[in-house]
């Protein structure tokens, strides 16, 4: 399976002609990103994870696209895009459903608290083929299952460097590359992504930087 990693949370997934995008948001190349997707992830509302526009217009460009997306998401973009209403799922934690020919396991179901004067989202992270984990805006780790590529939000308003750590060391993946990291200059990401690396090595993660755009295979 081919991973591109796009800029901050999205990435594009490839297998046997067969295209999935997760989390397309402001931040990241949305026409890229989508321009022959067969299916779309959302993790959770913000709009640094979701293009409402970009989502609807690739709804309205093809036909067959389809979205899986926490239930309030999923609903305002079916009021967005009522011809593809019936394209547009409800994806609910620890639930597993197959789309465009991968096989998807739903966890989690909040968004990392950021202040507790600020409401709590929806948030659903998702590990594609018993393989990739995107986790979202949270640091969920999975039960009953040992993920082999793991996404790391390396920075975030919500979390700090030693809980990314935790969960890197607490996943346990073979390997692990960053996401959400359009918030950090480089030398902040080299500090975190230094930690991450060094400490991870330790539970046998191999974890390294991707390039916006560069893609690996997994």
């Amino acid at each position: 399976m081919k991973l591109t990693k796009f800029t901050h949370a999205c990435v594009r997934l490839e297998k046997d002609g067969r295209v999935l995008t997760l989390d397309p948001g402001i931040f990241s190349e949305t026409g890229p990103a989508l321009a022959g997707a067969h299916a779309v992830l959302i993790t959770h509302e913000h709009g640094d994870h979701l293009d409402k526009d970009a989502v609807v217009a690739a709804l309205a460009a093809d036909a067959a696209l389809v979205v899986h997306a926490p239930a309030g998401v999923a609903a305002a973009l079916r009021a967005a895009a009522p011809a593809a209403a019936e394209r547009i799922h409800d994806a609910v934690p620890e639930t597993s459903f197959e789309v465009a020919g991968f096989a998807i396991r739903a966890f989690g179901g909040q968004h990392a608290l950021i202040h507790p004067h600020i409401p709590v989202v929806a948030n659903v992270g998702y590990l594609v083929d018993a393989n990739v984990y995107h986790p979202g805006d949270s640091l969920i780790v999975p039960n009953g299952v040992a993920v082999k590529t793991l996404l790391v939000p390396i920075h975030a308003p919500w979390s700090k460097v030693g809980e990314v750590v935790d969960f890197v060391t607490s996943v346990r993946a073979p390997r692990a590359f960053q996401i959400h990291d359009a918030l950090l200059n480089e030398n902040g990401l080299s500090f975190t992504e230094g930690h991450v690396q060094r400490l991870g090595s330790h539970y046998g993660t191999d974890f390294r930087h991707l390039a916006a755009g560069e893609s690996v295979e997994v």
